[in-house]
């Protein structure tokens, strides 16, 4: 008896051996450097992998998206007014947190059927993706044009230290990051900061963006980020934010204002945490290149960018998280046929594929620890292709 109990406890540590082994494994995998050599493929050779049928948008799909988080949003802001306020306080502590992080959920599901009105990915008619976006993206405050012509630049020059337009890593000439925040206090200061502020700083003044000169802010007409026969559109923007908050501050004033802090203040807040958490990892990863104008392409910077996984969240965010890699080769596909797009190119893609399945928040401690400020491997050389370094053990 004793000789099977020990047989057992051995069979089990060598089972458990192996899981941790494995772990480690991808662990170590998910953090080798993406490859930065020519891939043997073509762009053409990824279209061609891709169904026809993909590039297709249906009116009926797009709009039962649409039609379906906002069912949700409603249900939730029907409970949110009838029935939260009945519970006994205690309970309601507890509850309204809970109904605030699932609203924002939603509301961040409906932002991204907003983006994707963007770069026509939604109805893939600009005549009809322009309005619906517009409306969308203003009731979520944020300016749908300046959103939509910035994100254009993004993606035609993703990864690149010069022209890319959000989540631009620091060089290890700026101090305040290779210096000063480059420890814990300052990895958990930026934690703070980003969640908070961070997608309202973006918007405002362009924070980890490009650096422009004069004032760079999604919400000046005259900003560097535009050209001159977009400008009438950001004022249009500008003006759709001011009757969105408008008819937030009527709202607040006839219902009260912690009613509207907690129906949609919140909420609001929040979605914007989750933007600028889930565009961060998209973006950000150890083994991500970035690169200058003597070493980037196009495809390079595609080929730069993390697909995640986010669990269920998935369903609600319309799987963005973790096609984002094949949402940067090919923007017009709609979501709703992007996992079966991506199945068909990843053979292609093979190794130049990066996804990472590391749990969501471990892997957001993880980048913000590691991922502090870019440096060429070349150092004072100054090679074209600079890789996330800290200093932090």
């Amino acid at each position: 008896m004793y000789k099977n109990i020990l047989f057992r406890t051995s069979k089990l540590h060598k089972q458990n051996s192996k899981t941790t082994t494995m772990e480690e494994t991808n662990h170590m995998k998910s953090l080798k450097r993406v490859h930065i050599s020519k891939p043997p493929f073509e762009y053409s050779d990824l279209k061609k992998a891709v169904p026809p049928h993909c590039f297709k948008h249906s009116l009926f799909r797009s709009f039962k998206s649409l039609f379906r988080d906002i069912f949700i949003m409603c249900t939730l802001f029907y409970i949110s007014i009838n029935y939260i306020p009945l519970l006994p306080k205690p309970i309601s502590y507890v509850v309204w947190p809970i109904y605030w992080s699932f609203q924002a959920v939603i509301f961040g599901g409906i932002w991204g059927i907003g983006h994707e009105c963007c770069l026509r990915g939604f109805t893939g008619r600009q005549w009809l993706d322009d309005p619906i976006g517009f409306l969308i993206l203003t009731c979520l405050l944020t300016p749908y044009y300046s959103m939509k012509f910035s994100h254009r630049t993004h993606h035609a020059h993703t990864n690149s230290i010069e022209y890319d337009e959000i989540h631009v890593p620091k060089l290890n000439d700026d101090k305040l990051y290779s210096k000063v925040l480059n420890n814990r206090i300052g990895v958990i200061l930026q934690i703070l900061f980003n969640l908070t502020f961070g997608w309202s700083a973006y918007l405002f003044f362009n924070y980890t963006g490009r650096k422009y000169e004069g004032i760079a802010s999604h919400f000046y007409p005259n900003s560097r980020i535009f050209n001159d026969s977009e400008r009438g559109l950001i004022f249009l923007s500008d003006i759709g934010i001011f009757v969105a908050l408008y008819g937030y501050y009527r709202i607040a004033m006839a219902k009260g204002v912690f009613w509207a802090i907690n129906v949609f203040g919140l909420p609001l807040f929040l979605m914007c945490s989750l933007l600028m958490f889930l565009t961060y990892l998209q973006h950000t990863h150890p083994s991500i290149a970035h690169y200058d104008s003597t070493e980037w392409n196009w495809m390079r910077g595609a080929l730069s960018t993390i697909d995640r996984d986010v669990g269920f969240l998935n369903y609600f965010v319309h799987d963005l998280p973790r096609i984002h890699v094949l949402h940067h080769l090919f923007p017009t596909i709609p979501h709703y046929h992007a996992i079966e797009a991506l199945e068909a190119v990843k053979p292609i893609l093979g190794e130049y594929y990066n996804y990472d399945d590391t749990f969501i928040l471990k892997a957001f401690w993880r980048e913000m620890k590691e991922c502090i400020y870019v440096e060429s491997d070349d150092g004072e050389k100054k090679g074209g292709v600079y890789w996330y370094k800290n200093k932090i053990k």
